[in-house]
């Protein structure tokens, strides 16, 4: 499991990260104030989900000025 804080862009976060279509599967699972948390498939490499989200996020035109923190948990 992953867990992305951000106080803003929820919605979208959620929505880029449930949509991808890459090497890994993000499900949302649960939301607790800031934290966002994804089920991730396959979940062998849960830092490397992590930095994978990390760089989705940031390369999105408002990802770049997000304060955001992704974490494996």
């Amino acid at each position: 499991m992953i867990a992305v804080n951000s106080p803003q862009k929820q919605d979208d976060i959620t929505k880029l990260l449930t949509e991808y279509d890459g090497e890994f599967k993000y499900e949302f699972v649960k939301k607790t104030g800031m934290k966002l948390e994804f089920k991730v498939t396959p979940d062998n490499d849960l830092d490397a989900a992590a930095k994978t989200a990390k760089g989705l996020i940031k390369g999105e035109k408002w990802g770049s000025v997000l304060f955001f923190q992704v974490v494996a948990e």
